[in-house]
């Protein structure tokens, strides 16, 4: 008589099921991001500086802009925060692809510079790596200061000041 067969008793395995979200373990090297907060860092920063890369400073269709990880995501520990994404054009993405951003700033100067000027929002650990490259950046304004720097028209602070308004049935007559 075999003994197995008489007693079929579930053993339970070791490894969680692949589909078990209780089985989680969180990994605390780095934080996952949900695609919403992955479009809401781009939203942000195409607001920020438009749709121009990060690292050759060449500005793109706003569609065809990717985010790229700046401490590469792949057998690494980045996180998956703002302060080590940036937009890049897919040559760039693509030509950086899994390398480590040292190795890929030193391959062209003015990718530094251009990472110093577009990614000020970056970690203290990667600017203090960028910064010496770079050297004296210029930062440009951004789009929302740009917008805010255009000169306003004030009429209406002298009687006889040429406003279009002047003739509305709602000011007060003086």
């Amino acid at each position: 008589m075999n003994v197995y067969m008489t007693n079929p008793v579930k053993r339970r395995s070791r490894r969680p099921r692949r589909g078990n979200p209780d089985s989680h373990i969180p990994q605390h090297s780095s934080v996952s991001t949900s695609r919403e907060a992955y479009a809401e860092t781009r939203r942000w920063l195409l607001a920020l500086h438009g749709p121009t890369c990060a690292y050759c400073g060449v500005e793109s269709n706003p569609r065809n802009i990717t985010l790229d990880h700046v401490t590469p995501r792949k057998g690494q520990t980045a996180y998956d925060r703002r302060d080590n994404l940036v937009l890049a054009c897919k040559r760039c993405n693509t030509a950086k692809a899994d390398k480590p951003f040292l190795m890929y700033l030193l391959a062209q100067r003015a990718r530094a510079t251009n990472l110093a000027r577009y990614g000020q929002h970056l970690s203290d650990g990667i600017l203090d790596i960028v910064r010496p490259l770079a050297g004296e950046v210029v930062i440009p304004p951004t789009t929302a200061t740009r917008e805010r720097a255009r000169p306003r028209i004030v009429y209406g602070l002298e009687a006889d000041d040429d406003s279009p308004y002047s003739d509305s049935p709602y000011r007060a007559s003086a």
